[in-house]
């Protein structure tokens, strides 16, 4: 193993991990970590849920009821920084002169379809009138014109949105009001994590950018407390220092800094697990932070967000009842039969060959474990080839079957039978999440426990031009969410809206 000097080892104390973690990790770097090997691929009416309209209505209708006797919270990722969100407006910066050659010229070089069709609907996006009025002028009225728009846009000189929160970029306009995304999950969060005129939210951040969350919230707390009629309580965290993982070179050594340090990189959205697992709360909903709506828009997302939290408790109170009823002295066959049914049924839990085999006190035990889980119910939105994962049903190392949401990055796409089953999938994973957090007695499962720490990432990445292999810990939804109970429910494509380039603002679900 690797020898640490103590300056390494002081190091590695500072950020809160330990030795033995590091060494775990280099381990991890020279085994390689096993793809996920697919079983089938989760369908409507095997591993995903099409409600009927009626019985839509109803489970609404009855997470209405309960949901002020409730503690609920939102959760939203939102540490993302907006750099790649222009990546194609920073290489414009970078390769154009106006001076040198005519814009068109450049774009029919260049071939850059998105350039185009930035520049063609120009003042259609939010910011375009800040932008001119910074920049003093009324038009883009030539090729330098538009040059110094995208200069003034992302420059640290002028807006500087190339390195801003994701969060507190504009992303509508209301009339002469830019909002952010952090502001529409606000609003959003008042018509489905609402209880007694109080709203919970809480927002995972950059430690750098707390700053400017504070002063967004300044400036517009007051008003969406005064429109909506509620008061919030916003909440944030930072990634953990102790989450993140050390970087290694392609012969699996310590990455080294220019000033002799080891490199340790954040350990991706996997690190987040920590900080779900620090919120107290009867249900939480997760959602990222880029995927809102205009607010004219919102009726489907709030409908999808109800349907989904009345799913879970109604599979919660069955979950709670038959816990209670393996707890008692008084369980008789048909009782432990009709437990089994349900989990196979309603909660697609895979028994093993054994079970048969086992003692009625080990089948009441095997029960009580499969029971005894952090429940999570997942909106899942039909394939229209997004990138990113989806629901399948996985074979574990140990044979066991389950329910997963699964990158491409964790398949072995070179095997013709695992790429069959990867594209065949008819959904896609649009983090949709609804959690159970608490078990029948009350009390909060610590959520650490139900990850599958081999369900990392490793990538290949550059430092200062250097090759080397970084670690990413198993995703807050992938490994990090192994061994939940899991339950995928169909939703509306409408709720799906992501901006991940500047140009998904032109699509209608951005335009007021």
């Amino acid at each position: 193993m690797i020898e640490f000097n103590q300056r390494d080892i002081r190091q590695i104390e500072e950020k809160g991990i330990s030795k033995k973690t590091v060494e775990d990790q280099i381990r991890t770097f020279m085994e390689g970590i096993p793809n996920v090997s697919l079983y089938a691929p989760a369908v409507v009416g095997d591993g995903i849920l099409r409600v009927p309209s009626k019985e839509k209505e109803r489970y609404i209708r009855s997470f209405e009821k309960a949901m002020n006797s409730l503690s609920l919270l939102k959760f939203v990722p939102a540490s993302g920084a907006a750099s790649r969100m222009f990546r194609s407006l920073f290489a414009f910066l970078e390769g154009y002169n106006p001076g040198e050659q005519s814009l068109d010229s450049y774009l029919k070089k260049n071939k850059d379809s998105h350039l185009v069709r930035f520049f063609e609907q120009v003042s259609d996006f939010p910011f375009y009138d800040l932008v001119l009025r910074k920049m003093g002028i009324k038009e883009l009225s030539s090729d330098e014109d538009k040059y110094h728009f995208v200069q003034e846009l992302l420059s640290e000189d002028g807006l500087n949105y190339g390195f801003y929160p994701k969060g507190l970029l504009p992303f509508h306009k209301y009339g002469e009001h830019l909002v952010t995304p952090f502001e529409e999950h606000l609003f959003e969060g008042v018509e489905y994590a609402r209880v007694k005129n109080r709203a919970r939210l809480h927002f995972t951040i950059s430690e750098p950018h707390q700053s400017l969350f504070d002063q967004e919230w300044e400036k517009i707390g007051s008003l969406v407390e005064k429109e909506t009629g509620t008061s919030f309580d916003v909440g944030y965290s930072y990634q953990s220092q102790a989450t993140d993982t050390i970087a290694v070179t392609p012969e699996n050594e310590p990455f080294r800094n220019e000033d002799g340090s080891v490199l340790f990189r954040p350990g991706g959205h996997g690190a987040l697990l920590r900080n779900l697992n620090a919120q107290d709360a009867d249900i939480i909903f997760i959602k990222n932070i880029d995927n809102v709506v205009t607010r004219d828009q919102s009726e489907d997302t709030a409908a999808s967000k109800k349907l989904l939290a009345g799913v879970l408790l109604d599979l919660q109170n069955k979950v709670f009842r038959y816990a209670e009823l393996l707890e008692s002295n008084s369980i008789s066959g048909g009782d432990m039969e009709e437990i089994r049914d349900f989990l196979e049924r309603d909660l697609n839990v895979r028994f093993s060959d054994s079970y048969g085999g086992f003692t009625i006190g080990q089948q009441i035990e095997i029960l009580k474990d499969k029971l005894h889980r952090p429940l999570r119910v997942c909106g899942m939105v039909k394939n229209q080839g997004e990138p990113g994962g989806g629901p399948f049903w996985v074979r574990d190392r140990n044979g066991n079957v389950s329910l997963q949401i699964v990158e491409s990055a964790q398949v072995d796409l070179e095997r013709e039978h695992q790429a069959v089953i990867f594209s065949e999938a008819t959904h896609f994973n649009p983090v949709d999440i609804v959690c159970g957090v608490k078990d029948h007695k009350g009390e909060k499962f610590d959520l650490l426990r139900f990850q599958d720490e081999k369900q990392g990432f490793i990538t290949g990445k550059t430092q200062e031009g250097k090759p080397l292999k970084a670690l990413e810990l198993p995703g807050l939804w992938n490994g990090g969410m192994a061994y939940w109970n899991t339950i995928f429910v169909e939703v509306p494509i409408s709720t799906f809206n992501p901006v991940k380039t500047v140009n998904d603002l032109l699509k209608p679900a951005h335009q007021v």
